[in-house]
């Protein structure tokens, strides 16, 4: 834990040009540029050569927000952190914003929490077990540690019946040259419960540098003709193309 720490602790933001984040039955291959800041500010604006922007998924301390172009809904939704489990938002994104940036493995362990291990795992990978009680039930979060480089190469969480609801696992790691500091490069996205799969390419992405003014990044943007929509309240009602069964602002793609 301390030696994951020692890297991660150190890790305040980072930022990339030039991410690609790609997921099944999506529009394929979203390019843009990417940024994240502690403790929960994220923004990623992809597009295509061909068709221009196309997604805008971001986050504040406050809330976060998600703008599709082809969203059958005009509309930039949005949604406070500590409604998100409740919202429509949870059908579509199965994973938000904080568990993005835990599965690219740079949150630190908390060392009050019930770990067990390390032991040794079959690839040579150092194992910690983490039981976790979550809005869902206790769950069961399972650490890969990599020994040669201190740094969480892939992290599996399990249900009480020890089925996998979430995973990551990271098939490329950068090493930053000005911070000597460590995070993942490429990574797979699983929430096999969902059907989800997704894959993410941070590209040159440089830590504890910002492009540009920051502040703007965590705002909640405005977009002509896309209204805002707040997902916060449970009594709000649901316009077209989102209902309590289910949500899917690229259906019409």
């Amino acid at each position: 834990v301390q030696t994951v720490n020692q890297n991660n602790l150190q890790i305040h933001s980072f930022s990339t040009p030039q991410a690609e984040m790609s997921a099944e039955g999506t529009l394929g291959t979203l390019r843009g540029p990417l940024a994240f800041e502690r403790p929960k500010r994220f923004r990623f604006q992809g597009g295509t050569l061909v068709t221009g922007p196309e997604v805008d998924l971001g986050s504040n301390d406050e809330l976060f927000w998600i703008w599709m172009r082809r969203s059958p809904q005009r509309a930039v939704f949005y949604c406070r952190h500590d409604r998100f489990a409740v919202s429509p938002l949870r059908q579509v994104l199965p994973i938000g914003p904080d568990g993005l940036v835990e599965a690219l493995g740079i949150e630190p362990l908390d060392p009050a929490l019930p770990h067990q291990g390390p032991f040794p795992s079959k690839n040579g990978a150092l194992e910690i077990r983490t039981l976790r009680e979550t809005p869902a039930g206790p769950m069961t979060k399972i650490a890969l540690i990599d020994p040669n480089r201190g740094v969480l190469a892939a992290q599996y969480v399990f249900d009480s019946q020890g089925k996998v609801v979430a995973s990551s696992v990271v098939e490329e790691f950068r090493r930053d040259p000005l911070t000597g500091l460590t995070i993942a490069r490429k990574l797979q996205l699983e929430a096999p419960p969902v059907g989800f799969r997704m894959k993410l390419d941070l590209g040159t992405v440089q830590i504890n540098r910002l492009p540009g003014n920051p502040q703007a990044l965590w705002t909640l943007p405005r977009y002509e003709d896309y209204p805002w929509v707040d997902l916060s309240e449970p009594q709000s009602a649901p316009g077209p193309g989102i209902s309590s069964s289910g949500w899917n602002p690229i259906q019409n793609r």
